[in-house]
């Protein structure tokens, strides 16, 4: 037996173990912490629960332009929940002018609640009260300190406005312009000479939060349409507690099964393909802990049927291994010939697989896009596996020259 081969494949395993605990377990060292990849991926609102509210858009039901300003509402809705991070909340229209959105694991409901239905019409005034600028001419706006650390709003208008914020700043040099935020002041900077460079500063803020979330609304737009609150409460998990971890035990079980019987069937080649799906879930659950995806229920079908994908890969590549052994070729030239003849009915599957995933998580929403992201990314772990961490493993087991060929699947 290859001595090196057999070192490389027993320290690829203790990684794999190390790996693993540590996602599963965490790691504390000192300063460094290590949070256990299952704590640090987001639920979704079926998983753990979340916040419901439903909104009256205060429109005219004679206005022609009715729907296509709910339309624009929504739009901004969903702009805002995604700078809160909240990009697997649903939004969805009920009736003529109705709006219900869910949103899993909020921390303050009332106060995103309130972000959602806030008007957000931003103008800047001048002492004659004439509107200089609104929001709609803020191109960018990100929270910021300024040279003492005191919290502020730091905006670029787009070119309109800032050829309009130049004259109107050369006009009132000396004088008080106001910027309010849905009618409240909320600062009153003196010119002291014109601002000619398109860019700013709001102050007025006490921290860095309220800078943040001035940013964000500016950002995100103002609604087209007042939003009365109707209902706000919060929900528990569709699952509840009990029935997910029933469900965690239930895939653990299924997948301890497959990987039962891709040992006893394929025997070598199955060890392989049972470490390759190890190394698959590992890689899975650090993507997902990573990307802060939040996984609802859709997800996790997503991620059954990419695991599903990731095992017949294998089953593909060790049946046609098993072709090249019984006509006669050798170990290495099987693995190698079995590996290039799988590889087309593999890489097509995935592809047609992925192009359908990419189309709804473009085009798709909420649970939708939920279930398309982690099939995608399923899919995309299950072709490496299958094709580069499988293929190689296979080598080294190869280079072992072990001559029982029914160890590796003949018959």
């Amino acid at each position: 037996m290859n001595r090196k081969n057999i070192i490389s494949l027993i320290i690829i395993v203790l990684v794999i173990a190390a790996v693993g605990y540590v996602v599963l377990n965490g790691l504390n060292i000192g300063m460094y912490i290590i949070e256990p990849a299952t704590k640090s991926i987001n639920q979704g609102l079926d998983l753990r629960g979340g916040l419901f509210v439903t909104y009256e858009a205060k429109v005219d039901a004679s206005d022609p332009e009715k729907d296509n300003k709910i339309e624009s509402a929504m739009r901004v809705m969903r702009n805002r929940l995604d700078k809160e991070n909240q990009n697997e909340a649903v939004i969805v229209r009920q009736g003529s002018k109705w709006i219900r959105v869910e949103i899993p694991g909020v921390k303050d409901p009332r106060e995103l609640a309130n972000i959602l239905s806030q008007p957000a019409e931003l103008k800047f005034l001048d002492p004659d009260d004439n509107v200089i600028i609104e929001g709609k001419d803020v191109k960018t706006a990100q929270p910021a300190f300024d040279g003492v650390s005191t919290p502020v709003v730091h905006f670029e208008l787009n070119k309109e406005g800032a050829e309009k914020f130049a004259k109107a700043t050369e006009a009132h040099i000396g004088e008080i312009i106001r910027i309010e935020l849905d009618g409240k002041v909320i600062s009153a900077p003196k010119v002291n000479t014109a601002i000619t460079g398109g860019s700013g500063q709001i102050t007025g803020m006490q921290d860095i939060e309220e800078a943040k979330k001035l940013a964000n609304l500016i950002e995100s737009g103002a609604l087209p349409v007042p939003l009365e609150q109707l209902e706000i409460r919060t929900i528990g998990a569709t699952l509840g507690s009990n029935a997910l971890e029933k469900s965690v035990k239930a895939g653990i079980i299924g997948i301890s099964v497959v990987l039962l019987f891709m040992l006893t069937y394929y025997r070598l080649p199955g060890l392989v393909a049972d470490l390759a799906l190890i190394v698959y879930i590992i890689l899975l659950l650090i993507i997902l802990a990573a990307t802060k995806i939040t996984l609802t229920l859709p997800g996790i079908a997503g991620i059954i049927l990419s695991v599903g994908m990731a095992v017949d890969a294998n089953v593909i590549i060790f049946e046609r291994i098993r072709e090249e052994l019984a006509a006669g070729k050798t170990l290495r030239a099987s693995t190698e010939s079995g590996f290039d003849k799988a590889f087309s009915a593999i890489f097509d599957s995935n592809i047609t697989t992925l192009i359908a995933g990419f189309v709804l998580w473009k085009f798709g929403t909420g649970p939708i896009q939920g279930f398309a992201k982690t099939l995608v990314i399923g899919v995309i772990l299950s072709m490496f596996t299958a094709i580069t961490f499988t293929k190689q493993i296979m080598k080294l087991f190869a280079g072992l020259n072990i001559q029982n060929k029914k160890l590796y699947g003949a018959k």
